[in-house]
């Protein structure tokens, strides 16, 4: 796994190549400049096809547009045809920035490479629209807030163009910390520089940033792996390391018993799909908690794992007076899985919740409907050996804040619940990000667009729950589960098409991700 920083680190840490690395700051710009170029020319080079009319940077006050400068004489200097619209002339600018402005300013003097354009109006940037290459080195992570004019405006339009566009260290308008920005330039490629931020990685930050490099400052990597962080970024071996492992003498009832209590009348299909995925991530035995009037539909589709149907008198629905019905199967199980597609009548939610107070000690998934029981009650309940599964909306619900709160800060939002509960946290979105008691977060890097799926979620939960059946001792077989369903996705979407993403093929490519990650190590 990678560890993911934020600004008030990163600034620490050009502090630290200044004063205590004694490394010049017009070093530290001029190494960050060569990063990037070597980044871009990578990305040229395996872009066989790419055609380069001219390359425009976008250079502000600050060290980012210094950063641009500075990058302008190398791509100059390789013979690319480059153009600077400055946001910024000599008089307003000053240190390192200066430094590298002059040098370019004379630049363009000598020659006609590059074009420097003072900023005026939004007609300067217009003129930019067909350009192959546009550089964001506007702001960088040093500007907070939302953006202002003219930048504000500059980015909405230049986000209209399609030229290839690259963020040096952040997209304009993002929010390093929190990965929120109203605005945000919005970049095919982003090369960080110093360390991976949080930000780049979730929220806006995750739609806005493209594919994320890193850039170098030349000050080496200690000093970063001996930097304590709570945020990681998860990677293919984490989801090896942490898959549930098999002996060679274990049967069917100790590889994990999953007890699935989901479904109804009106949602049965959820149930299907999380005890289905549940059976194919290796559990033993799976049992799924069904109502008797709807019988026949589980029944008709589950090979694998066996049906237990509960008296439901014609419902369709689990009511509080089941409880009696399925505790022992509850006791049973390694992990009960909870809420899938169960509805949200009254008597279902009085049922989930005697359930949560009965059972405080055993490991269970609470998902959905389950979820839905205790909004704004959850502090009534030990949930110390819970995992919950909710998206955005139904944590912002469950927590009882603003959805739009939720979003503008969710690491801090998301730590705090699984701190003060006690219980893993996945909270499923673009990315997925699990947040554990213990107060470090995982951010998922696997997965695309065609998992926003109904029932692609309720995959997850029995993905999640057959591994931690397996995991008798610890949650963090969540990693692997959150790390392969998304990778199934990506598989999938390889092999037919990005809108041919279903839970059906969720739960059968499961098995190719799984040896895709071990194959890796072999």
């Amino acid at each position: 796994m990678k560890k993911l920083f934020n600004s008030s680190q990163v600034r620490e840490a050009d502090n630290y190549a200044l004063n205590s690395l004694n490394i010049p700051g017009i070093v530290l710009m001029e190494n960050a400049a060569l990063s990037i170029l070597n980044v871009i020319e990578e990305y040229f080079n395996e872009a066989e096809d790419a055609w380069i009319n001219s390359i425009v940077i976008l250079c502000g006050k600050g060290n980012n547009g210094g950063d641009g400068y500075a990058l302008a004489r190398h791509l100059v200097n390789k013979g690319y045809p480059v153009e600077i619209v400055a946001f910024a002339n000599g008089e307003s600018l000053k240190g390192d920035a200066l430094i590298n402005f002059n040098i370019i300013e004379k630049y363009s003097q000598i020659g006609n490479n590059p074009e420097i354009t003072y900023y005026t109006s939004l007609a300067d940037i217009e003129a930019i629209r067909h350009s192959s290459v546009i550089i964001d080195a506007l702001l960088g992570t040093g500007a907070t807030g939302d953006l202002r004019s003219p930048y504000k405006e500059v980015i909405e339009l230049v986000n209209e163009f399609n030229g290839l566009k690259i963020a040096i260290d952040s997209p304009s308008g993002l929010d390093v910390d929190t990965g929120s920005g109203e605005i945000v330039f919005n970049a095919d490629i982003t090369i960080t520089l110093a360390a991976l931020k949080k930000g780049l990685f979730i929220e806006n930050g995750y739609s806005s940033s493209g594919e994320v490099y890193y850039g170098s400052i030349g000050m080496g990597e200690d000093y970063f792996d001996a930097l304590i962080t709570d945020t990681y970024l998860l990677e293919l071996e984490d989801a090896l390391v942490n898959l549930p492992a098999r002996g060679k003498k274990i049967h069917k009832y100790s590889s994990g018993k999953v007890f699935v209590l989901a479904g109804s009348g009106e949602l049965p299909g959820a149930a299907l799909f999380a005890t289905e995925a549940a059976f194919a991530s290796g559990a033993g035995a799976v049992i799924l908690g069904f109502p008797r009037k709807i019988k026949e539909i589980a029944l008709s589709r589950l090979s694998g794992p066996t049906l237990h149907p509960f008296n439901d008198n014609s419902k369709e629905y689990f009511s509080v007076s089941n409880l009696v019905e399925v505790e022992e199967r509850i006791k049973w199980s390694d992990v009960t899985i909870l809420g899938p597609g169960m509805g949200r009548h009254p008597e279902t939610v009085e049922g989930v919740r005697k359930i949560l107070e009965q059972f405080p000690d055993k490991r269970m998934v609470i998902d959905a409907d389950a979820i839905y029981a205790i909004n704004g009650n959850w502090q009534q309940f030990d949930l110390s050996n819970k995992i919950f599964t909710p998206h955005h909306k139904e944590f912002a619900e469950l927590v009882g804040i603003d959805l739009i709160d939720i979003k503008s800060d969710i690491l801090r939002h998301g730590k705090e619940f699984a701190q003060k509960s006690g219980a893993v946290l996945v909270l499923k979105g673009a990315p997925t990000v699990i947040f554990y008691p213990s107060g470090d977060i995982y951010v998922n890097s696997t997965g695309n667009s065609g998992l926003a799926k109904f029932g692609t979620g309720d995959v997850l939960a029995g993905i999640i729950g057959g591994f931690a059946a397996q995991d008798k001792k610890s949650f963090e077989s969540v990693l692997s589960a959150v790390y392969l369903h998304s990778l199934a996705g990506d598989i999938l979407t390889e092999e037919k098409s990005i809108c041919s993403v279903s839970p059906d093929l969720l739960i059968e490519y499961l098995p190719v991700a799984i040896n895709n990650v071990k194959n890796e190590f072999i």
